[in-house]
């Protein structure tokens, strides 16, 4: 375990998580927003990308209310991904992180604002991430508004950034800084 705050708990992808992984990312509902409805993931697909690919991420899955409900990974942000994002004159730890909720019955309902909250506290007291950053594609109104309800603030347009569904999409480079005081 990573770390539990209430009903929710962090914990890192265990082997038996690709059934339930190959399950959310086979579904169009979820694949919509995540990867991409012409990308599903079979099992061995799972396997590959999650298990076998190097981790230079900590992959995780995200339980509420003791049962398993979505995926979240978190990384230090490279030189090229620093570069890309204009930060490649910073000292400062820059940690990146990406989640998805695979049960879509805890959408809209407050679940993913407790995720990226938990998340960004954990990053700053337990890592040391000065700035954390995502790249949300513009046109995710619902994730750009919960990851704003949670402090992150858009910085820069990524022109045709993410190949998403057969094209390249725009997205939003989005930052929380961990001195900006807002309440984790």
């Amino acid at each position: 375990m990573l770390f539990q705050k209430g009903n929710l708990l962090i914990r890192e992808l265990e082997w038996k998580d690709k059934y339930l992984l190959s399950k959310w990312l086979s579904d169009p509902e979820i694949l919509q927003y995540y990867e991409g409805r012409d990308n599903p993931f079979d099992v061995k697909k799972v396997e590959q990308k999650f298990f076998e690919a190097e981790a230079d991420a900590t992959r995780c899955i995200i339980e509420f209310d003791e049962g398993p409900i979505g995926y979240v990974q978190f990384y230090e942000v490279d030189e090229d991904e620093r570069q890309t994002y204009g930060y490649s004159d910073s000292i400062e730890t820059l940690y990146g992180m990406d989640q998805f909720i695979g049960e879509s019955a805890y959408w809209n309902k407050g679940v993913g604002t407790q995720i990226v909250r938990a998340m960004v506290a954990y990053l700053i007291q337990e890592k040391g991430a000065d700035r954390i950053v995502m790249d949300p594609q513009t046109w995710n109104e619902r994730a750009i508004r919960c990851y704003e309800k949670c402090g992150f603030e858009k910085v820069k347009l990524l022109l045709k950034n993410e190949l998403h569904e057969g094209e390249y999409r725009d997205c939003w480079l989005i930052e929380y800084l961990s001195k900006a005081g807002v309440d984790v």
